[in-house]
């Protein structure tokens, strides 16, 4: 059952993680349905937004792969929700 989802992601030091980061998320591209970024240069640290569309398996890989990355904090909430109005809140957490 597919679930919409949104990943939450703080990279400190990004020039350090950001590269692995895009390489991990282009693994998953054919879910992702858009992405925003905001850089804060004086604090060296940079916030994500990712929003995805897929199976909760899928989700959960990708939060812990991010998650794995030195620097990188990750949260992702997903809906209730899938496609067909079923199921039960999942919520992944990684650091």
């Amino acid at each position: 059952m597919q679930r919409i989802a949104v990943i939450g992601a703080v990279l400190e030091k990004p020039e350090e993680s950001q590269r692995l980061f895009n390489e991990t998320l282009s693994q998953y591209r054919p879910i992702i349905k858009g992405r925003m970024g905001i850089p804060f240069d004086e604090e060296d640290t940079a916030v994500i937004a990712i929003t995805l569309k897929g199976e909760i398996d899928e989700i959960n890989a990708l939060t812990g792969k991010l998650g794995n990355i030195p620097h990188v904090t990750v949260r992702t909430a997903v809906s209730r929700a899938g496609a067909d109005g079923a199921g039960a809140q999942e919520i992944c957490t990684a650091t």
